[in-house]
């Protein structure tokens, strides 16, 4: 629909004659709309009354009408609406059938035969529809004196009338995200202990048990001797997500905080920091080289040949998006 909008406004020459620039009212227009003649018919909904004079009550509803899968009305106040200044003048309102946030801007149309072309009042600011505020338009679309004057060309073909209006829905808010720090855990630490740490495959990597932090849940991968110098063999940690947590494209978890290979025999832990991102390819974050087997045997396994280590997380990310449908991407 913006796209329509566009080309009418385009298209449309402004009130600028003696013939047209009498069958309109710029009292309504102000720094947040415009009036125009355009020859485009209303893109979103169009009414047209046969006798007029028989329409009793203050205002008219028309069915609904969809526009980008949102429910709407038009409704019309052939004598003003009282309530809100429009006393004296055609009023002209749309209401949407939702309790959701849309944003949209709107096109008024009333039709003139004379011309054979719409009067139209365009809103430049963008309405913000919502539980609280369902309804939005214009209290002054055109005096009464001018509308009800057959004269004019807005009631022809004796007791006729059309309306319309365009609801272009504002994309600019329909993709977000919103992303926060999470510092404060429950339980931000987890230990975990390899019995028989020396007889382990040193070729093959070994998975803690999986624990709950920050909303996710975690594993720790071991390896024995996954990175070799030329005077030691070392100890790699990394932490990745646990398999039942899937991420979806373009999705990411921050992670911030320290590993500890803890000393049975005293304080003198090994401490290593980790800072990273985690994705769908779900590559984990860590470090090669934690710890030396030398050392390790040396000073961090128990007499029972235990290796015990300990996480601490200081940092998860979360984040919130807008629905986005991931099988147009995949």
């Amino acid at each position: 629909m913006s796209e329509l909008i566009i080309t009418g406004l385009k298209s449309s020459s402004r009130v600028s004659d003696e013939e047209t620039s009498s069958l309109c009212f710029f009292a309504s227009e102000s720094t947040t709309s415009q009036t125009f003649w355009t020859e485009r018919p209303p893109g979103s909904y169009s009414l047209k009354i046969q006798n007029l004079a028989q329409l009793i009550g203050e205002k008219y509803h028309t069915r609904g009408f969809l526009v980008n899968g949102y429910n709407w009305r038009l409704i019309i106040y052939p004598k003003g609406n009282e309530k809100d200044n429009g006393s004296g003048y055609i009023s002209m309102y749309v209401e949407i059938d939702s309790t959701s946030e849309v944003f949209a801007y709107l096109t008024f149309f009333v039709y003139n035969k004379k011309v054979n072309k719409y009067l139209c009042i365009h809103d430049t600011q963008v309405k913000r529809f919502n539980a609280l505020k369902k309804v939005w338009g214009s209290s002054q679309m055109l005096p009464l004196e001018l509308f009800n004057d057959p004269k004019n060309g807005y009631i022809f073909e004796e007791d006729k009338c059309e309306f319309g209006v365009d609801v272009t829905i504002d994309s600019t808010v329909t993709n977000w995200e919103i992303v926060s720090f999470n510092e404060n855990f429950c339980y931000p630490k987890f230990f975990f202990s390899v019995k028989n740490f020396t007889m382990l495959n040193e070729h093959l990597y070994f998975m803690s048990n999986t624990f709950s932090v920050g909303g996710k849940t975690w594993v720790l991968r071991f390896i024995r001797k996954c990175f070799s110098t030329l005077d030691d063999k070392w100890i790699s940690i990394f932490l990745h997500l646990a398999d039942n947590e899937r991420l979806l494209p373009d999705e990411r978890i921050y992670t911030r905080g320290h590993f500890r290979v803890l000393d049975p025999y005293g304080s003198n832990h090994i401490t290593e920091k980790f800072n990273c991102w985690h994705d769908q390819s779900n590559s984990g974050c860590g470090h090669d080289k934690v710890v030396s087997m030398d050392k390790l045997q040396e000073v961090y396994l128990d007499e029972e040949d235990t290796l015990s280590v300990a996480i601490e997380f200081e940092v998860i990310s979360a984040t919130n998006y807008s629905p986005i449908n991931y099988s147009a991407i995949i």
